[in-house]
């Protein structure tokens, strides 16, 4: 299995990471988990930042699966390597929202969002 699909599974657990991190710092309700008063300061954030995870993923994901399938030349090396700085990025912007740095955390999406098309072109550049 390539680095790549290790990643997507990172991927796919990061949200669920971030909304741990919310519940934990507000006075979460089970029985009213999505209450728009329930999340404050930090848990906000990191609230939002499980919200973008997910709706981040399937983009990502599916570029992964588009460049593993693409191609038999797709060049497995260039594959790992996107994926794995898009991981980076992914962290960056969690941290970012975290510690309210709108800037950065733009700045780091802008770059996975290019480093996703560049994973999901890589077929045609690579094929």
């Amino acid at each position: 299995m390539s680095v790549a699909y290790w990643c997507v599974l990172v991927a796919a657990i990061l949200p669920y990471l971030t909304v741990g991190i919310a519940k934990a710092r507000s006075s979460y309700d089970n029985r009213d988990p999505r209450s728009p008063g329930l999340y404050q300061g930090l848990a906000y954030r990191a609230n939002s930042a499980h919200q973008n995870g997910l709706e981040t993923f399937p983009f990502f994901a599916v570029a992964v699966v588009v460049a593993s399938g693409g191609s038999a030349h797709t060049a497995i090396g260039v594959l790992n390597t996107l994926a794995l700085t898009w991981l980076a990025l992914r962290l960056v912007y969690i941290a970012a929202y975290l510690l309210d740095w709108p800037s950065l955390r733009s700045l780091a999406w802008i770059a996975g969002l290019f480093m996703t098309v560049g994973i999901f072109t890589l077929p045609a550049w690579h094929g």
